[in-house]
């Protein structure tokens, strides 16, 4: 037992030992811990300061660069103050001139209506006047008429005649008359339109002329000379052979002057002589060529132009003779002659123009209303022509009226508009025609007026039911459509 307690103690004692070198060697590890922590400490408070440092600094950095782009700001902001406030006063300039511009543009503008007002109430005072004295030139004339018309009709029932025909008659002939001088003044407005075409056309043709002519300068020169001499020796021949008729020829001249005619000169030396004048003309018509470079020759081309003395004559001659044509082809359109129109070996076969639409169909119409068309009459033939209004059909006089203004002279491919106006009286279908008159013969062009009607069609002819079986019900639908414009029942 002593044994076991005195093991016991050892044991004890060893542990204790053992207990106290633990210790120490904990407080040494605990020592080393806090050494470690002293310095991870240390260096955190190093690095903080340094951090801030760097904070500092930066800071500083920053707050120079703002104050430097602030101060670049209001620099900036001056500047551009100072520039906005040239340009406002620039535009407020402008402004007040467009301002004044505009009060003065308004100023007149009022001036000038004010103006207008006046001429307007002057015009109207002057039209109320003139309408007076208008109405009572109508109302004396009114008064005069009707006097005329008891006259007449007393003296209609004295003699025992009908007096409503007499009246009637006698408002035709008022009628016609007015309608007589309408058509003498649409004439002569006609006739001073024509003038003035001629007068152009003569003026375009003289300047055409004048710059042939110029063309022809340079071998006309040449030409002239050597037909001058050819002259001088042709007279010289006419002389010495016929002396006794030297009195009746005239004396030759060394400018451009055309003879006449020449008595008592024998058959050969006249036919060599116009022979030579022919061929002369022939080599002036031809057209001359331009030379290249001008020269000396424009100079002497002018000694040999012909004198205004002889040129005016041509010209009113050239225009008396446009005039009689120009006459001459409208009687023939007038009277109703009819001439072939060819054009290098063809010859114009059918209708001289065409229109456009061939028909005229007024379709389902309406009684009392009014309905208006256009046609297109187009030139088919080689050359110019003309075309007038012929008439209508009889029928369709009470119905139709045509507004055509004739152009005058049509070029090959030209049109001119016809308006047709039909105003129905009565419901039924009208067919006739427009007839018009050409140079190269009549036309007409066919006009179809149509009722309102119900047409009725089926889509089907035949409803086929094709193969079925006993006791089996078929079916097939058919559609009736009433394609006419009047509406209608049906059973």
């Amino acid at each position: 037992e002593v044994w076991q307690i005195e093991s016991e103690q050892a044991k004890s004692e060893s542990f204790n030992e053992e207990l106290e070198k633990d210790g120490d060697v904990l407080e040494i590890q605990y020592q080393k811990q806090a050494e470690r922590r002293i310095r991870r400490e240390k260096r955190a408070a190093l690095r903080a300061e340094q951090n801030q440092k760097a904070r500092e600094k930066k800071d500083e950095e920053t707050q120079k660069e703002y104050e430097e782009k602030h101060k670049e700001m209001l620099e900036d902001i001056q500047r551009n103050h100072e520039k906005a406030v040239c340009f406002l006063r620039k535009t407020m300039a402008r402004i007040h001139e467009k301002n004044a511009e505009e009060e003065l543009k308004s100023q007149e503008h009022m001036e000038r209506r004010i103006q207008a007002v006046l001429s307007l109430k002057n015009s109207i005072t002057s039209n109320r006047e003139s309408l007076q004295t208008l109405q009572i030139g109508k109302k004396a004339r009114a008064f005069e008429a009707k006097k005329q018309e008891m006259k007449m009709r007393e003296a209609v029932l004295a003699e025992g005649g009908n007096v409503t025909k007499e009246v009637i008659l006698h408002k035709r002939l008022l009628e016609y008359e007015k309608e007589k001088q309408a058509f003498a003044e649409q004439q002569k407005s006609r006739r001073i339109e024509i003038v003035a075409r001629i007068l152009q056309e003569d003026v375009y043709f003289h300047k055409q002329k004048n710059s042939q002519i110029t063309m022809k300068a340079v071998k006309r020169a040449d030409k002239l000379e050597d037909s001058l001499l050819w002259r001088m020796r042709t007279w010289q021949y006419i002389e010495n052979t016929c002396q006794h008729s030297a009195a009746a020829l005239p004396q030759v001249k060394k400018s451009n002057e055309r003879t006449t005619s020449v008595q008592e000169v024998p058959e050969k030396v006249c036919h060599d002589v116009s022979r030579e004048s022919k061929e002369d003309e022939k080599d002036r018509d031809k057209p001359q060529a331009e030379p290249e470079f001008p020269g000396l020759w424009d100079r002497e081309y002018g000694l040999h132009k012909e004198p205004k003395e002889e040129t005016q004559p041509k010209l009113l001659a050239s225009r008396m003779m446009r005039s009689e044509i120009f006459g001459k082809k409208m009687g023939k359109l007038q009277t109703g002659i009819v001439h072939k129109q060819t054009d290098a070996a063809r010859e114009c076969e059918g209708c001289p123009f065409y229109s456009k639409p061939n028909l005229i169909h007024f379709k389902d119409f309406d009684v009392g209303k009014i309905y208006k068309k256009k046609i297109v009459l187009t030139n088919a033939s080689y050359s110019v022509n003309f075309c007038r209004l012929a008439g209508i059909s009889e029928w369709l006089k009470d119905f139709i009226t045509i507004h055509f203004d004739p152009p005058g002279q049509m070029s090959a491919g030209m049109s001119c508009e016809v308006g047709v106006t039909f105003k129905p009286m009565i419901n039924e279908t009208l067919e006739g025609e427009i007839t018009f008159m050409a140079q190269t013969g009549s036309f007409s062009v066919p006009l179809k007026c149509t009722t309102k009607k119900c047409i009725l069609a089926l889509d089907k002819e035949l409803i086929d039911f094709g193969t079925q079986v006993v006791g089996e019900r078929i079916s097939r639908i058919i559609t009736l459509t009433n394609c006419g414009a009047l509406g209608t029942r049906f059973k």
